[in-house]
């Protein structure tokens, strides 16, 4: 693709003058020296001679800086076809040598960034694949063998039968588990999971996740509780549906990684005059602080023994994440490691709620 130049005739300029200042300099020494008394001629030869001088080594400068330096810079844009793909290229290249390091300067830092940024992607990529073939692998290896014994004489045994054909299903609903997450991260990512937002009772909402997780944490008698007994209900705003899943996901997970016998706490925090802060701490084992920027990625797993003794498809905090994310809103973590961790993350209050304390103001 051709490209033009933007002229420029800053360096020919400055260097003309500085050659014509310093001939004129010293021609005007050697004629004082030879031409004593003659002040009048001095001057006139002067002004010719710096004029004469100053044009020719304009012209000279300018010419050999365009053919020699430009015009080999111009063949080289020329003849890299990466420029093609940015904006430099709809640009005439400029002659002024300061403008122009600082453009080629430029698109060599944005090319460093952005192959940098390629390659945090396909690492992103291998270890996304790697880890999704992990996950399915295990509960399609499952349902194999036990269907494997079934075939090879095993069903003749009603028991037996019984128990592989159970012990087969809890590995499709598995498989099913972790196809049904990814498809809501592809939605969610691409814009295609519609929420429905309605306003609704968070503090409700909280209790009814509870109900729900109570017997899960039962098993580890591990505590639901919110941290205030004396919260009340507070209305906002979002798709219920999605904020429960993303509660059950949080509960969840803390009461996977809580330790026998421990604490999980729900609060609702008034943090804004539009906004609430939901926070879901524990006491359980936490997160090492190099892993915690990590955790939102799907199926990154703090544990890396594999045992996958918890169960679950690796994809709930990402779909947390998401889910916050597509409500326009945040989502935090904090952990200390053998102390428990804290996630939270905002929504925005109805708007009656928001004029009912405006009105207590």
């Amino acid at each position: 693709m051709k490209i033009n130049f933007k002229k420029t005739y800053k360096f020919a300029i400055k260097s003309a003058l500085y050659i014509s200042l310093f001939t004129t300099g010293f021609v005007m020494m050697l004629m004082s020296l030879f031409y004593k008394n003659q002040l009048k001629h001095q001057i006139a030869f002067a002004l010719i001679f710096i004029i004469s001088v100053y044009i020719f080594s304009f012209l000279v400068l300018q010419y050999r800086v365009e053919r020699f330096i430009y015009r080999r810079v111009k063949k080289i844009y020329d003849e890299v076809s990466l420029l093609e793909s940015t904006t430099l290229i709809n640009q005439p290249i400029t002659t002024d040598m300061e403008t122009l390091s600082r453009e080629v300067k430029k698109f060599a830092t944005d090319k460093k960034l952005e192959i940098e940024m390629l390659e945090i992607r396909e690492q992103y990529r291998r270890e996304f694949l790697g880890n999704v073939s992990h996950e399915l692998k295990t509960p399609l290896f499952t349902v194999q063998g036990y269907v494997s014994t079934l075939l090879d004489g095993a069903m003749d045994d009603k028991n037996i039968r019984k128990k592989y054909l159970k012990r087969a299903e809890k590995g499709v609903e598995r498989l099913i588990y972790i196809v049904e997450d990814l498809d809501m991260i592809t939605k969610l990512e691409s814009g295609d999971l519609d929420l429905l937002m309605t306003d609704f009772d968070i503090v409700e909402l909280i209790e009814n996740v509870f109900d729900l997780l109570e017997m899960k944490a039962d098993k580890k008698k591990i505590k639901l509780a919110f941290e205030s007994k004396n919260i009340k209900s507070l209305i906002v705003r979002g798709d219920q549906d999605r904020i429960q899943q993303v509660l059950e996901n949080l509960i969840v997970n803390s009461i996977k990684y809580g330790k026998d016998g421990g604490l999980t706490e729900v609060g609702v925090v008034n943090l804004t005059k539009k906004k609430v802060l939901i926070r879901i701490s524990d006491n359980g084992e936490g997160v090492e602080k190099q892993n915690i920027p990590r955790l939102f990625e799907r199926f990154y797993r703090v544990d890396k023994s594999g045992t996958r003794s918890e169960g679950g498809s690796g994809l709930g905090l990402a779909i947390v994440k998401h889910i916050i994310e597509a409500h326009k809103e945040k989502v935090y973590v904090e952990s200390e490691f053998g102390i428990g961790s804290e996630f939270s993350f905002t929504l925005e209050k109805a708007l009656k709620t928001q004029k009912a304390e405006v009105k207590l103001l």
